[in-house]
């Protein structure tokens, strides 16, 4: 996994929830912060750039993570730029447990703003530029996301 990972959290409009991505001793991304709904807030995220997978002739994602039982999303951006239309595939975790989760592309949803797009390009695996996950949908408090593995899900 690349380590580039910043965080991009509702502070953009005004909220206060807050989020880190750190490595740790085991090499496993921790997402971790606390989600406000103060101030209109209510998200938390960190993205990465794509490049470090091969996902041309992908089917999907598969991610191996541990959560706290929470639901989060897998988003996918066909454009560098810092705002615009992602496309997220929504997951739910066990507390304590690790998951392997194979995200097939076909299952992705276009969003802007938290809203759907319906008339979106189709996701095509090979453009996409951005990858991050997500925390939103009126969970507010403490989370806490693990992930060990991201890798492109073979056809």
């Amino acid at each position: 996994m690349n380590s580039s990972w910043y965080e991009v959290n509702d502070g953009v409009m005004g909220g206060l929830s807050q989020s880190l991505a750190e490595y740790t001793d085991e090499g496993d991304l921790r997402f971790s912060g606390i989600v406000s709904f103060e101030n209109n807030g209510g998200f938390a995220s960190i993205r990465n750039s794509a490049g470090f997978l091969q996902l041309e002739r992908s089917d999907g994602i598969k991610l191996r993570v541990k959560g706290d039982g929470k639901t989060y999303q897998f988003r996918v951006r066909t454009s560098r730029k810092f705002d615009g239309v992602s496309y997220k595939h929504a997951f739910k975790t066990m507390k304590g447990e690790w998951n392997e989760l194979n995200l097939k592309w076909s299952d992705f949803s276009a969003t802007f703003r938290g809203r759907k797009v319906p008339n979106a390009p189709k996701l095509v695996p090979g453009a996409i530029e951005q990858i991050g996950f997500l925390i939103a949908d009126k969970q507010e408090g403490a989370f806490a996301l693990m992930v060990r593995g991201i890798e492109a899900l073979p056809k």
